[in-house]
């Protein structure tokens, strides 16, 4: 995971004159949106003006630079999101309430990230959070109001399901105190945020390549899934979109399973199957004949398992979810074969990665809400040293990487060359 840096604005409405895109315009007082929690196919998200990529272009302009400006004004005429990561109450209330009032003067829906879970990220790259329980319901609440009535989106608490206290490692909350805690907090956020009008709310819940889909789903719902829009996945990380959307569409019908399913399936989430094992398979260790989480050619056994036990309910009736394409337009990154002893970190500033799927709400995905820049493209995962003890410099690029949330041009430019699709300029956004 990371955390963003926090800037001070810096007008930037020439730049996209200077590198060949449009100037943009000026936009009336937005009037009250009709009380809605679900997102429109022709939803359009908010740009930031001074985005980390829109102040690149400018400095790499004054460089003459002009390739590389021209490729971070693209980057910089995409939606992101912004990141909420700490501050007091009355700090995240303004800076929210400033957000959503732009973006509604511009007519776009933002995309806002809460990250401020007491005991974040296992108190690793990205520790911090709120120091309580009671502390982080302050912030959240106060996060809410900055809300109003404003569409918008709120990702909620990145890894705060996929890496509870429990998983923080052996021995790590012994009596499920703090585990417990982290679910009552979750619960309370999405109470407060969904008591806004307009507000669209979606729990993380890891990605693909980590939580089971029982597993994911239970914790969903653990962390009050039924009461929100749904849950995001992929959030800061490189898995393709295609595995994205088949393990959400399963965590959503898993959820429906336990709950809404058959008699004797309620409260047994850990009865669905996942990308890990299916019972629908032969598993009789010939080759293809079991689910491997890594070869996506043998998620249909898992696909026969739900449709025997599923079935087709209604898109209404599942939880929706989004993805977070930042990243993961070449997918996830596999280090040549014995190069690594350690943990190579293959979540931590993938070499060779590319910017995937534009953010839209129109998806094609009948679950899928949105394909969303949820992580900030050109900003580090945090100092990976590939499990090399005591290393500090990362040697798949020779450097010290840039602490978790810093803006990293290098990397910027090479997300942005490896985009797949190629990236143009959003010539939707006005």
């Amino acid at each position: 995971m990371r955390i963003p840096l926090h800037r001070a604005a810096l007008p930037a409405s020439a730049l996209a004159l200077l590198v060949g895109g449009a100037v943009p315009a000026a936009a009336a007082e937005p009037h009250p949106a009709p009380a809605s929690h679900a997102l429109a196919p022709d939803t359009r998200f908010y740009v930031d003006p001074d985005s980390d990529a829109a102040r690149q272009a400018l400095t790499d302009l004054k460089h003459h630079d002009l390739a590389g400006a021209r490729d971070m004004a693209k980057l910089a005429s995409w939606p992101e999101a912004a990141w909420f990561t700490g501050g007091t109450p009355a700090e995240v209330e303004s800076q929210v309430r400033s957000l959503v009032r732009r973006a509604g003067r511009a007519k776009a829906v933002p995309v806002l990230v809460a990250y401020n879970i007491p005991l974040r990220d296992c108190s690793q790259y990205s520790a911090g959070g709120a120091q309580s329980d009671a502390e982080y319901r302050a912030w959240i609440d106060a996060f809410a109001r900055g809300l109003g009535s404003s569409k918008a989106v709120v990702v909620l608490e990145p890894d705060g399901l996929a890496n509870l206290p429990a998983d923080c490692g052996p021995g790590a909350d012994p009596t499920g105190e703090q585990t417990a805690g982290r679910l009552a907090d979750l619960n309370h956020a999405v109470d407060a945020l969904e008591r806004q009008p307009n507000s669209v709310v979606y729990l993380d819940a890891g990605n693909s390549h980590w939580q089971s889909v029982g597993t994911a789903a239970q914790r969903l719902l653990d962390a009050g899934v039924d009461r929100a829009q749904g849950f995001s996945l992929n959030v800061s990380n490189y898995f393709a979109t295609d595995r994205a959307t088949r393990y959400g569409t399963w965590v959503s019908q898993c959820v429906w399973f336990a709950t809404e399913g058959p008699e004797w399936a309620r409260g047994h989430a850990d009865w669905c199957a996942s990308q890990y094992y299916s019972p629908a398979a032969p598993n009789d260790g010939q080759p293809g004949n079991a689910v491997d989480v890594e070869d996506p050619s043998t998620w249909h056994w898992t696909d026969q398992w739900f449709q025997q036990n599923v079935g087709s309910p209604s898109t209404d009736a599942l939880a929706h979810f989004v993805v977070d394409t930042s990243r993961n337009g070449r997918g996830d990154w596999k280090p040549p074969v014995g190069k690594y002893s350690g943990d190579p970190q293959t979540w931590c500033n993938a070499p060779g990665s590319g910017i995937g799927d534009r953010p839209t709400a129109d998806t094609g995905v009948p679950l899928a809400d949105a394909f969303l820049w949820i992580k900030t493209v050109g900003q580090s995962d945090g100092q990976c040293n590939r499990g090399i003890p005591g290393g500090t410099v990362d040697p798949e690029y020779g450097v010290v990487d840039p602490a978790a949330g810093a803006w990293w041009p290098e990397q910027a430019h090479s997300l942005v060359d490896n985009a797949s699709p190629a990236l143009t300029f959003n010539t939707a956004r006005r």
